[in-house]
């Protein structure tokens, strides 16, 4: 016959509460010591197993998101860009702009970081339950043309709507037709107002009707994006070009 601590293990096994199998040992062994309660010996028994699915539920999140990195803030170095405030930044992390359904504008050339710091954002909003997504401008387009050719059109739309945070990196940095811009002035309308969003660009926002070459279409983008907005103008040397000089002093 079995004892009732195997049948415990089995159950638990049967169950897949690992992290409950794992520790069963040692907190039987700490109830004893400590004389502890009926009540207090699973509470910290299931703290394990509610622990382990979170850690998982968080990876899940982040890997779902997309990033092309896993570079956070504390990996940013902010003595090398003066210009960025990271007070302002580790405000951004607390996620109170995503409560807010406020967007944040990351300007700056090409390599000063502005990516790393959208992303690190968009890690912070995950590891926190936040629905993110991360995907380049242009891929973005794509996509929605793609739909748009196979008359799935709004469909996709609500795909991007629904992530509460979504980060659109590198606007500008390859031209947009007018039909396309008008795809992008959907996805942003749609969003605007109701859930946040994160845009990179080494445009000058003067420059936007180039870059949709449509004036009136960007000044519709602009209105909506940058209506309840915090923009970073991030003015600085390229991370890349550094990397490059210092391993030539190597």
């Amino acid at each position: 016959m079995n004892s009732s601590y195997q049948q415990l293990v089995k159950n638990l096994e049967y169950l897949k509460l690992k992290q409950m199998h794992e520790h069963l040992d040692d907190i039987i062994d700490t109830a004893v010591s400590n004389q502890q309660s009926f009540v207090e010996t699973p509470v910290k028994w299931t703290n394990h197993e509610i622990d382990r699915r979170e850690q998982n539920m968080v990876r899940s999140m982040v890997k779902v998101a997309a990033f092309p990195h896993l570079k956070e803030v504390k990996d940013f170095d902010f003595e090398f860009q003066p210009s960025v405030n990271k007070q302002q930044i580790l405000d951004f992390t607390t996620l109170r702009f995503i409560e807010d359904k406020e967007n944040i504008v990351f300007l700056g050339p090409s390599g000063v970081g502005k990516t790393h710091l959208a992303t690190s954002i968009g890690i912070a909003a995950a590891k926190n339950r936040n629905s993110t997504y991360f995907i380049k401008c242009h891929e973005l387009i794509q996509h929605l043309k793609k739909a748009r050719a196979e008359n799935r059109l709004e469909a996709r739309l609500k795909h991007y709507r629904k992530y509460k945070l979504l980060i659109i990196d590198e606007i500008g940095y390859l031209p947009i037709d007018q039909e396309d811009a008008k795809l992008f002035f959907q996805l942003i309308d749609m969003r605007y107002e109701k859930k946040s969003t994160i845009l990179t660009t080494n445009v000058n926002f003067k420059q936007w009707d180039e870059v949709f070459q449509d004036s009136k279409l960007a000044n519709a983008i602009l209105d909506r994006v940058l209506h309840h907005a915090t923009v970073v103008n991030i003015i600085g040397d390229s991370y890349r070009i550094k990397d490059h000089l210092d391993k030539e002093n190597d």
